[in-house]
């Protein structure tokens, strides 16, 4: 469980560094910086989720699975309930939404309100941080050999690059990317669990195409940062575990 730990406690001291960052520059940051700043982000994460799914070898397993998956995740919504999740969170932080609302004039902001921070901000910086945190190949396969064979090396290089995100992320989004530790531990504890316990049941190309599905949802998050067209990636999660349903049925003809 050293990788997982290790991902976790990056994630929180880099969000963390975000935060301050965003305390000590403060406005000092002109909103233009700060947008094209997400935009820069959101082309870097499309490049990160294309370039995982172009690891796949079995391309209609990996639509297959994406459709299903996708059908499956917007029949339970998933996206309502990690949405609701954070705010939850966010309320009983006592970082809701209500100072927005307190005022006659919806235009009017006071000048102590860092407009970069709402109640928005928080459930998007939760959300999408835990998506790109938890679907990536980096996280599957990275959780698989930490519990296969106790080789922790990709999880750590995960924890450098989950880092550097979440510093950006939280600088623009807040408190509500450190939160996203919890899923990410949890997911990738429970898939070194599984994955320790069922050694040798799990061919390595079901866990490529496991890869290439989570990488094609990065890259979904990524066209929401650029307010191209909102897409709901959370609905889109159950597909990561899809190729596992599809290729285990093709086994068996």
């Amino acid at each position: 469980m050293l990788g997982p730990i290790v991902n976790a406690a990056a994630i929180i001291g880099c969000s963390l560094a975000g935060l301050l960052l965003s305390k000590i520059l403060g406005e000092s940051v002109p909103d233009r910086i700060q947008q094209i700043i997400m935009k820069a982000l959101g082309l870097a994460v499309i490049y990160i989720g294309i370039s995982g799914a172009m690891e796949s070898t079995h391309s209609l397993v990996l639509i297959l699975s994406m459709v299903i998956g996708s059908i499956i995740g917007e029949a339970i919504n998933i996206d309502r309930a990690m949405n609701r999740l954070g705010e939850w969170t966010e309320k009983k932080l006592g970082l809701s939404k209500q100072e927005e609302f307190e005022y006659d004039d919806p235009e009017f902001v006071p000048e102590h309100t860092d407009k970069r921070r709402s109640g928005s901000d928080f459930t998007k910086g939760f959300v999408s941080a835990t998506i790109i945190f938890c679907t990536g190949s980096m996280a599957i396969v990275g959780a698989m050999q930490s519990g296969l064979m106790g080789d922790h090396e990709m999880l750590f290089a995960k924890s450098i690059l989950d880092g550097t995100i979440c510093i950006l992320f939280a600088y623009q989004m807040g408190i509500g990317v450190a939160f996203s530790a919890v899923p990410t531990f949890i997911y990738e504890g429970l898939i070194a669990f599984i994955s320790m316990k069922a050694a040798g049941f799990v061919p390595a190309d079901m866990i490529v195409e496991m890869g290439a599905s989570g990488s094609l949802i990065i890259a979904a998050i990524g066209f929401n940062f650029l307010d191209i067209k909102e897409i709901k990636a959370a609905n889109m999660i159950p597909a990561v575990f899809m190729p596992c349903l599809i290729m285990g049925i093709q086994n068996l003809f």
